[in-house]
């Protein structure tokens, strides 16, 4: 893995993925609604083989989702992702596929053959990235926005959004009134479980309100709720205005 790779600005990456899906577009189809066809931009239009594998095995760790090997032109996701056995996984099985893609977009050509990397006595070469839990080094930090701008591309939040709410008007958690709490108890309800604290609280809430958005992009909660309020759709507190 590299850590010496140039800082990027998020409308950077953003305009990578944009890039990527356009491409698609162009040679495919147009992605007018959600959920973005990951699967297929990976093998039909990037050419790049992908496998579910036993990557605790692979990498020597137990907490990786990911790994890309960038010559071999191959991506490998963890099999205990796999949405055929793991229906609850599959939000946290495409971010982990277009976290590799964002690999691929932005940070192979940091990467040359390497021939002579070849571990002695035939042994397998290791993968240039893994994806790990927590992981916050560049590389890691710039494939999750890639992975987040690519499956949910602001043009079909804005519109997705649009048909649920009813408007583009961001919903801020401290006009809510009595519906707070009644979002938190739904929430609750459905997790079986609930962790104290203002912010917890405020997360739950505005996961069980990016649920249904999720569930169109086939994310996860949580990445929509990082993806909506990035947009400005959703917001713990209504910004003051100057003319208030």
């Amino acid at each position: 893995m590299k850590d010496d790779v140039p800082f990027l600005s998020d409308s950077v990456i953003e305009q990578e993925a944009a890039l990527l899906l356009a491409e698609y577009a162009r040679d495919h189809k147009p992605i007018l609604e959600p959920a973005v066809p990951i699967e297929d931009i990976v093998e039909l239009h990037l050419k790049l083989t992908f496998e579910l594998k036993d990557l605790e095995q692979v990498c020597g760790h137990r907490d990786v989702h990911g790994a890309i090997w960038v010559n071999e032109q191959r991506i490998a996701i963890d099999k205990q992702l796999d949405p055929a056995l793991y229906p609850t996984k599959r939000g946290r099985y495409h971010f982990t596929l277009a976290h590799e893609t964002g690999h691929w977009r932005l940070h192979r050509k940091y990467f040359l053959k390497r021939d002579e990397r070849m571990l002695f006595d035939g042994a397998a070469v290791p993968p240039d990235f893994i994806g790990r839990s927590g992981n916050k080094n560049r590389v890691e930090v710039q494939a999750n926005q890639f992975a987040a701008y690519l499956l949910m591309p602001l043009p079909l939040v804005k519109q997705e959004w649009e048909k649920w709410h009813g408007s583009l008007a961001p919903i801020c958690l401290d006009q809510l009134g009595d519906r707070r709490r009644q979002l938190l108890n739904a929430e609750v309800l459905r997790r079986g479980n609930a962790k104290p604290g203002q912010e917890a609280e405020d997360n739950m809430i505005m996961d069980h309100l990016s649920r249904p958005l999720a569930e169109r992009f086939l994310v996860s909660p949580e990445a929509m709720r990082y993806r909506l309020v990035d947009c400005g759709f959703l917001a713990r507190k209504k910004e003051a205005s100057l003319f208030e």
